[in-house]
């Protein structure tokens, strides 16, 4: 599906894909090829999927962008250089639309594992995230008070 010239993907076919260790295995091999703003969100997905209070709806669209990812075989391929662009359109239309659950211990999590995996500089990379997710959060808080 096309939206102004972006590539929109319906992940939720996707869910039968996810498992946590796929999910773990998928990490491990190609974390480093796919880069830490696409891991960073992954693990941000993936905490949020984690916690309790994350409603159903919410979990279900997390599942289906990380059945996503792990799919070897996706619209582009892993493995031709550009192939994890559609992994992370995927996975950052998710990441936007359960981002009213994203709290800090999620991103502390997310962030404490790529700084073990990528080095704590690699930490820096994720800011460009938080700072859509924050515009996002915004945004929504504002939309809250004008229908009041």
């Amino acid at each position: 599906m096309m939206n102004k010239g972006r590539i929109i993907i319906d992940t939720t076919k996707y869910s039968d894909n996810f498992s946590e260790d796929s999910f773990w295995k998928k990490i491990k091999k190609f974390g480093k090829k796919a880069g830490v703003k696409v891991v960073y969100v992954a693990l941000l997905l993936y905490y949020t999927l984690q916690k309790p209070t994350t409603p159903v709806w919410a979990k279900t669209v997390i599942i289906g962008a990380l059945g996503y990812f792990i799919l070897p075989i996706d619209l582009i391929p892993d493995l031709v250089p550009g192939g994890y662009t559609d992994d992370f359109s995927g996975l950052f239309g998710a990441l936007i639309t359960v981002s009213m659950f994203i709290d800090e211990e999620v991103k502390l999590n997310a962030k404490e594992r790529i700084g073990i995996w990528f080095g704590e500089s690699a930490i820096s990379d994720t800011d460009s995230v938080d700072d859509k997710l924050n515009k996002k959060t915004d945004q929504d808080e504002q939309d809250k008070d004008e229908d009041k």
